[in-house]
């Protein structure tokens, strides 16, 4: 937790605490923030990480198919050595976020080697190229994201860093999407691979909260799964198509419940796509089905100054009702949640 100098300052002014606490309670904050945040320091470091990154999967060109499958096995390897010699170089000196960056990227070469791999064994089973498997959903790139899924979590094992969750849920979404491929043996199917995507994303979303409260005295391991999960979910759900007015309600109904469920694990993934769709749901009625009424935007406008009083009455009773909702809840949940409002 970091508090800024200026509320430091104002304390002290206000008799809270006096100046040789403030200093002490800054120095003592400092120390214990291990994290990573946003200043320049940490700027440079995720952006040379993601530029390494992309390197390897976005960026990749058709160049390196003159290696041949053994050739780009060899780097791939190669490459992750050096990585795993940086990630543990890192550690040890307690530079925590190069450390992940660096023992990220390791996870990310894992599609490229098998690739290589299956290049090599000539196994590979069409003329696709390695540069497509961020671009095109095929059945065949499963071998690579089960790999990935496999080092990815003996890597997030060996390290802990919360980052490395990121490469893992990337690859979760990949995954849901090439499932549908496989299920259809390759062929179209539009409808399917929304239902695809829109259950995988609930799995995820259960991975993540399971993930949440087992992590609950630890990093934010979660984050990452939440976010893929939430896309999943809410993309494959809204693209769902439907002539019924009380589908499209419930659609409504089901962002606002996402919107609740943001509020409640402080998660804002939830509240950006339920608040996302529920405008969108707005934005239907007023486009069509109350496209000629003068007191439908009326009506809105009252809804919305009801929110704000319903937030205002929320913030006068903010601790009497947190408290009593958090006693409904088990133990390992009231945990989670006191540590994220913390």
């Amino acid at each position: 937790m970091r508090i800024p100098g200026k509320q430091l300052d104002q304390a002290v002014v206000n008799g809270i605490i006096n100046a040789e606490q403030a200093k002490a309670l800054q120095q003592f904050l400092a120390t214990q923030h291990t994290g990573p945040h946003f200043d320049f320091t940490h700027v440079l470091y995720y952006l040379g990480g993601l530029l390494a990154i992309g390197a390897m999967t976005l960026f990749m060109t058709l160049g390196w198919e003159s290696f041949g499958g053994w050739g780009i096995l060899a780097i791939a390897l190669i490459y992750a050595l050096v990585g795993l010699k940086l990630a543990n170089l890192f550690a040890s000196k307690g530079y925590q976020v190069p450390a992940a960056l660096c023992a990220a990227f390791v996870v990310t070469l894992t599609p490229l080697a098998v690739y290589g791999l299956q290049q090599g064994l000539g196994a590979w089973p069409d003329d696709s190229s390695y540069r497509d498997y961020h671009r095109w959903i095929q059945w065949h790139w499963l071998y690579m994201e089960l790999a990935t899924l496999a080092v990815g979590a003996i890597i997030a094992w060996r390290y802990r860093f919360p980052f490395l969750i990121m490469p893992v849920a990337v690859t979760l979404w990949y995954l849901s999407m090439d499932l549908s491929a496989m299920l259809t043996d390759g062929d179209f199917d539009w409808q399917l691979r929304k239902l695809v995507s829109m259950y995988c994303g609930l799995l995820m979303i259960g991975l993540a909260f399971w993930v949440d409260i087992r992590a609950r005295h630890n990093g934010d391991y979660a984050f990452w799964l939440y976010l893929f999960g939430v896309i999943a979910f809410w993309g494959g759900l809204s693209l769902q198509q439907s002539d019924s007015e009380l589908a499209k309600f419930g659609y409504f109904c089901i962002n606002l419940l996402l919107i609740g469920v943001g509020a409640v694990l402080v998660r804002r993934v939830f509240v950006v796509f339920g608040a996302l769709g529920s405008c969108g749901y707005l934005g239907h009625l007023a486009a069509n089905v109350f496209k000629d009424s003068w007191l439908f935007p009326i009506t809105l406008t009252f809804i919305g100054l009801l929110v704000i009083y319903l937030g205002i009455l929320w913030q006068k009773h903010e601790q009497q009702l947190t408290q009593q909702l958090h006693a409904c809840l088990p133990a390992a949940l009231q945990e989670l949640l006191d540590n994220r409002q913390l």
